[in-house]
């Protein structure tokens, strides 16, 4: 609003540089723009205040979906002044020269056109669409509608205004309806979070089964590890013990083998000297074979005489000691009569 001190005979006036300034005089507009200061006599001037910065119009409509549903559309659209002379020429916007206050209240008149245009393209958005699809689609289709239809509007271009955006805050049925659609989205909703804990449920059931498949699959790999640990155990110990007794039958076949060379060897040594033995015994005994009985007898006697001393016993029977003497008398005998005859 444009501040405006009175003087005697003369007024000035200051405005704000969001709004635009039209000064005439005597019918004709002397000047125009935005933030202006003067001077200007009351008795020979009209002044008009048209404001140029952005402006928030909020509407509400109620209006019924193709499906006989009552909805609720709230949003807001903000427009500005393109034109501040043309839209000065269309809507009233003369300030009081004493106070700066508009007398006629253009601001509301523009309002109620953008309310009636945004009520009338919202209502021919509703009666077009069913409810559901309404409210699927939520406030992109109706807002895109609107602002489509307010930008392509030719009475705002007319009177130098233009839309810069649209915003649609909500999009509501009746309370009942409301309800209604809640209980079958809350009841979806449930569902699948039903849905969603049976497949949890049934998620964790067949990891659990994973886990024992895993555990059984993992004892049966250990009593196969445990199954061929014991038949290896088994076959090492055979294998020692077959190297043992490879081992010591080795061992005793080389002590047989020692023992039969040894005894062959002791066997042949024996024999050797029993050969020995023996050859010596039967030469001997050729001898004693050719020799005469009386030297067999001296030499008997002789021995005999050696070995007195040891013998403690002696029995000499009649018969030998008679056979003796005659073999002692004939062998003396003998002996004279070759000594005779030599002589």
């Amino acid at each position: 609003m444009a501040e405006i001190r009175r003087f005697p005979f003369v007024r000035h006036l200051r405005s704000e540089p969001s709004q635009q300034i039209l000064r005439f005089r005597k019918g004709r507009l002397v000047a125009s723009g935005r933030g202006l200061s003067f001077w200007f006599q009351p008795m020979n001037a009209s002044l008009a205040e048209v404001p140029v910065d952005d402006r928030e119009i909020p509407f509400l409509v109620h209006g019924r979906s193709r499906d006989f549903q009552e909805v609720v559309v709230q949003g807001t659209v903000i427009f500005r002044v393109r034109d501040p002379n043309l839209v000065a020429g269309r809507v009233d916007f003369t300030i009081d020269l004493d106070t700066g206050v508009h007398r006629h209240e253009p601001l509301e008149k523009l309002s109620a056109l953008f309310t009636e245009l945004c009520q009338q393209l919202a209502m021919g958005f509703l009666v077009r669409t069913d409810l559901a699809t309404i409210l699927e689609g939520g406030t992109d289709a109706l807002r895109e509608l609107v602002d489509e239809g307010l930008r392509n509007d030719d009475g705002l271009a007319a009177i130098g205004l233009e839309v810069v955006a649209v915003r649609v805050g909500a999009v509501r049925p009746e309370a009942d309806v409301e309800r209604a659609l809640q209980v079958r989205v809350r009841e979806a909703i449930q569902q699948k979070a039903d849905e969603a804990t049976f497949q949890r449920r049934a998620l964790a059931v067949e990891k659990e089964r994973a886990i024992q498949e895993n555990e059984l699959q993992n004892k049966i790999e250990l009593a196969r590890r445990e199954e061929q640990f014991i038949a290896q155990r088994g076959e090492n110990e055979r294998r020692r013990i077959t190297d043992e007794n490879d081992a010591a039958r080795i061992a005793a076949e080389g002590a047989a083998a020692r023992v039969s060379i040894e005894s062959t060897a002791r066997a042949a040594s024996i024999r050797a000297v029993e050969d020995a033995r023996v050859a010596a015994e039967r030469e001997r005994m050729a001898i004693y074979r050719d020799f005469p009985a009386d030297r067999l007898l001296g030499l008997a006697a002789q021995e005999l005489a050696g070995k007195l001393q040891r013998i403690e016993h002696l029995n000499l029977t009649p018969d030998l000691l008679g056979t003796l003497l005659t073999n002692l008398v004939e062998t003396s005998t003998r002996r004279l009569e070759t000594a005779k005859e030599a002589v």
